[in-house]
């Protein structure tokens, strides 16, 4: 995956300044660690520093190189262990799911999980609770490495889970519910939702730690009239778009009877494809909507935790890994927390490595450096942000993951893909910075009282679940005091 940017074209090594120059003030320096940068040779610099000023990288280099020319007001001494760019989780539901996690039945008929559980759950949300959800979720994301998520729009009240998100540290993007087919909450016609659409642009504009994209329900919930104007819209103000397609055979069905042509080939028609759009899913595409996607450089977040859990067809129907290395755009996500149950991006890497090499029952195509791109540079990309993060270039965000060197996972001189991918998850991680600044240190979130986020989520979740008129399951008897 290739990117033309400015970062890629500065020093990545040494400074620039002449060596008689005395060393210069920067904010934080990341020394005697394994980079594993990601820029365009994909190198690994050995007992490697990160220099930062400010938001953004200064220089990347050997710990020899870099470190002399500068004078830090913080230093984190790596240990030798891996330091890696911040992950990219390119479709993380903040809400409607982390005040519940895990009480949602795995064995639920198809659909049940969305209409018994999270429509009823979204519907009783109050601003609080998806505050304190955003929260959640992006402490959970930090302590596992990612840096960036994209909200993918089933948010009632966008300030709050900005304000949730703001307050974490993370970098995200952030949406409204946005739908016009069919009855439920946040339904409206297709102008009114465009208006809602364009009042979180204005109140997040692009640049911002976190920023307002377009973004609709999508699936089968949104006529030709709002597609096309969403689609308008993400041109105009130079953003991006995010919707849910085809996660199920569902969408497809749906689309045939309707218009007698399948999701993605009736939105090339209309106008909607292309490198502003971000489809969530995508799983059940056919050749000539997978020619579609390719040709008009569409993106898609893959969440294959999510598709398992739901026994969506991923195994069957997936073609995620081929259109990576057929030159696509795809990124990982985790879903929500009503799905995935999980937010930890390195797992979701392995199991999309694992699900490609065995849909082919063959080993040699597809492994965990694709699927470590997919979660750094390839991510980034697919959000249109590769000029931004992704890796670890001078001039780039200093959004950075430094694993634990005391781990034995890390005590081979391993090939770090593999070690990343296959032999750890996000448990490994032990400092993370977004934009520079450290939101966690030693494995604990310096933004969030964690223990004090606990106990406030364990008393919103009974009200929220009782608003809901649900009840957590539980299908073993439970025995309890009294």
């Amino acid at each position: 995956m290739t990117q033309g940017t400015a970062a890629q074209q500065a020093t990545a090594t040494a400074p620039t300044q002449a060596s008689a120059s005395p060393p210069a003030p920067i904010d934080l320096l990341v020394v005697h660690g394994r980079l594993v940068t990601m820029d365009p040779q994909r190198r690994i610099v050995e007992d490697g520093a990160v220099a930062v000023d400010g938001a953004t990288i200064r220089a990347v280099g050997r710990t020899t190189e870099v470190a002399p020319h500068f004078t830090p007001r913080r230093v984190v001494d790596a240990g030798g262990g891996l330091v890696t760019p911040g992950f990219v989780n390119a479709h993380q539901h903040a809400t409607g799911g982390p005040l519940v996690w895990s009480c949602i039945p795995d064995n639920l008929p198809a659909g049940a999980t969305i209409f018994q559980w999270a429509v009823p759950l979204h519907d009783a949300e109050q601003p609080s609770d998806e505050t304190l959800s955003s929260r959640i979720v992006a402490a959970q994301c930090l302590r596992s490495g990612t840096t960036t998520l994209v909200e993918p729009g089933t948010v009632g009240h966008p300030d709050a889970v900005a304000a949730g998100l703001l307050d974490s540290g993370i970098r995200a993007t952030v949406g409204v519910w946005g739908w016009d087919i069919e009855e439920g909450p946040f339904a409206a016609p297709a102008a009114e939702v465009l208006a809602r659409v364009a009042a979180v642009l204005d109140a997040y504009p692009p640049g911002g730690r976190v920023e307002g994209w377009v973004t609709l329900v999508g699936h089968s919930l949104a006529s030709d009239e709002l597609l096309a104007g969403a689609a308008d819209l993400a041109r105009r103000r130079g953003v991006g778009m995010t919707m849910h397609l085809s996660p199920t055979s569902s969408d497809p069905d749906v689309y045939l009877e309707r218009f007698g042509e399948r999701p993605a080939v009736h939105l090339e028609r209309l106008g909607v494809l292309g490198r502003h759009l971000l489809l969530g899913h995508g799983v059940w595409l056919d050749d000539r909507e997978v020619d579609a996607v390719l040709r008009t450089e569409t993106a898609l977040a893959y969440c294959p935790w999510a598709y398992l859990r739901l026994g969506q067809g991923v195994t069957g129907h997936g073609r995620h890994a081929e259109i990576v290395r057929r030159g696509g755009r795809v990124a990982l996500g985790c879903d929500s927390t009503t799905a995935g149950d999980t937010v930890d991006l390195l797992r979701t890497a392995a199991l999309a490595a694992g699900l490609a090499k065995d849909q082919r029952v063959d080993a040699t195509w597809f492994g965990a450096h694709e699927a470590l791109e997919m979660a750094t540079i390839g991510g980034a990309e697919a959000l249109g942000m590769a000029d931004r993060i992704g890796s670890l270039e001078p001039g780039k965000l200093a959004d950075l993951v430094v694993f634990d060197p005391s781990s034995t996972h890390f005590a081979s001189p391993a090939d770090p893909a593999l070690a990343l991918v296959w032999a750890t998850d996000g448990r490994h991680v032990r400092h993370v910075a977004v934009g520079g600044r450290l939101v966690v240190e030693d494995g604990r979130c310096t933004t969030v009282d964690e223990v004090a986020l606990r106990q406030e989520a364990a008393d919103a979740s009974r009200a929220l679940m009782a608003r809901a008129g649900l009840r957590p399951a539980v299908r073993w008897p439970v025995v309890a005091d009294g």
